[in-house]
């Protein structure tokens, strides 16, 4: 185990890496706490980032750290180290989401996990138009296995099934039109770039909105909706958007956050394979909506995630909040 190796600065690097990446509304909702000790570095959740109306369980905070937690143990792996993540540490806590214990990899260092690490920068949510060509099987079966190396599955949906998602996604933009408590959650943690707001490092800016769609053919969000961001364009998206659902077989904590590290592994494998990605959590945020997300044969019981890929823009890095305001040493 590692006693000496593990300076400030190496850890503010594992970290800088891990924040990277996606987390609803780009919210950032974690914190770390390295114990000089024992060379852990622990997970916590931010109760100051939570969104009590689109997220009440707090299901997509975890998939947000749990994306984070991935992007760290990427960046471990890049620096030769391993990392024993153990899930969920203390059941007094549940702010605790994760401890992870960095130990030298002696020769053993994982590759696959390694060779990810320059995608931790690359990738970007694209809210822009895709092109219609088809991403081929074999890279479809390269995502697929990345998420079962985390535990949880990646449904490609049929034609039937994806139209029946592009449903949901319509329905509910409806029921969020209807919410206006969820506007303004959302509204939140947007920034539309007029003059006079306060710059912050959270949240999505307006130059990643993306352009309005003339018609809604693809599942991509619009954050916009009373046209607060001025000189917004509009364009056509792809009539045939290719989309794949990430699901578990349970629907509980400790699932949120492995569907949350399968997700980073996803979308980092994507980056790496050429795709643009973006991701609709939109219908599953609803409790009469998301159960109609799944295909009914499938052993996937619990979608966590809509992710959309394609060829196209890749968008823009929102920015992340300092690696000071997020790490704290003890």
């Amino acid at each position: 185990m590692i006693t000496t190796a593990l300076t400030r600065t190496l850890v503010a690097s594992l970290v800088e890496d891990a924040v990277t990446a996606p987390s609803m509304h780009n919210a950032q909702p974690w914190r770390f706490v390295h114990r000089a000790d024992t060379d852990a570095v622990e997970l916590y959740g931010d109760p100051s980032r939570e969104m009590p109306r689109t997220d009440p369980d707090r299901r997509a905070l975890h998939l947000g750290c749990g994306a984070a937690l991935f992007g760290l143990r990427v960046a471990a792996a890049h620096h030769g180290l391993r990392a024993a993540v153990r899930p969920l540490p203390d059941p007094g806590d549940p702010w605790h989401l994760a401890d992870v214990r960095l130990e030298r990899a002696d020769g053993e260092q994982d590759e696959e996990l390694a060779a990810l690490r320059p995608a931790l920068a690359e990738r970007h949510t694209s809210r822009f138009p895709f092109t219609e060509e088809r991403v081929p099987a074999e890279i479809l079966d390269g995502l697929r296995a990345a998420a079962i190396l985390e535990g949880c599955r990646l449904v490609v949906p049929g034609d039937w099934h994806a139209e029946a998602v592009m449903g949901l996604v319509h329905a509910s933009e409806m029921f969020e039109a209807a919410d206006a408590r969820v506007r303004a959650e959302i509204a939140a943690w947007t920034r539309t770039g007029a003059a006079g707001e306060d710059a912050r490092t959270e949240g999505i800016p307006s130059y990643a909105l993306g352009p309005r769609q003339y018609d809604v053919t693809s599942p991509v969000r619009d954050f916009d909706p009373p046209r607060r961001v001025p000189e917004r364009g509009a364009a056509r998206f792809e009539r045939d958007p290719q989309i794949a659902l990430l699901g578990t077989a349970g629907d509980t904590p400790r699932e949120w956050l492995a569907a949350g590290q399968a997700l980073q592994r996803v979308l980092l494998r994507a980056t790496l394979d050429g795709l643009a990605t973006s991701l609709t959590s939109q219908p599953l945020e609803w409790p009469e909506l998301r159960p109609l997300a799944r295909d009914p044969l499938s052993t996937t019981s619990f979608v966590q995630m809509v992710i959309r890929f394609g060829y196209g823009p890749r968008g823009r890095a929102t920015p992340r909040r300092p690696v000071s305001e997020v790490l704290a040493f003890a």
